[in-house]
C-alpha cells in the first residue's frame, strides 16, 4: 500500500466503526458504544501519523502516546480528553474496571461522550485534511 491508501484505509475503517458506535448507542449498549468510540479516534490519529510520515504507526491504544507520532499540538485538555476516552478501552476490556463502567455508563454519560467523540472526529478529520 502506499501512502494515501494507508490513509484511506485507517479513515474508512475509523468510518466503519463509527456506524458501529451510533448503532450501538441507539442501541442501548452504551458501554461497547464508547468502546467502539475510542476505536474510532484510534484510527484517524493513526492516519494522521501516516500522512505525517511517521515511520512506524505504533500498536497501542494510548491515544496521548499514540498522538505523539502524528505531530498534533495537543494541549493540556485535549490530553484530558485523550485519557477519558482511552479508558473507555480499558474500562469494557477488564473485569475489575468493567463493573464500575457499567455502572456510570448510563444515557446521560453515554450521550455526553459520544457527542465529545464526535466532536474530536470532526476535529482530526479536519487535522488530516490540512
Amino acid at each position: 500500500m502506499n501512502k494515501e491508501e494507508y490513509v484511506k484505509y485507517w479513515v474508512d475503517a475509523a468510518d466503519l466503526d463509527y456506524r458501529a458506535m451510533k448503532n450501538l448507542f441507539l442501541s442501548g449498549d452504551y458501554v461497547w458504544s464508547l468502546f467502539i468510540g475510542h476505536l474510532v479516534v484510534e484510527k484517524i490519529i493513526k492516519a494522521i501519523a501516516v500522512k505525517n510520515d511517521a515511520k512506524d504507526v505504533p500498536k497501542i491504544h494510548d491515544l496521548n502516546k499514540l498522538s505523539r507520532s502524528t505531530g498534533l499540538s495537543v494541549d493540556d485538555k485535549l490530553s484530558d480528553l485523550f485519557d477519558i476516552i482511552t479508558s473507555f478501552n480499558i474500562e469494557t476490556r477488564y473485569p475489575d474496571y468493567k463493573k464500575e463502567f457499567y455502572k456510570k455508563c448510563n444515557l446521560e454519560f453515554a450521550s455526553e461522550q459520544n457527542n465529545k467523540i464526535n466532536e474530536l472526529r470532526i476535529w482530526l478529520l479536519d487535522q488530516l485534511n490540512r
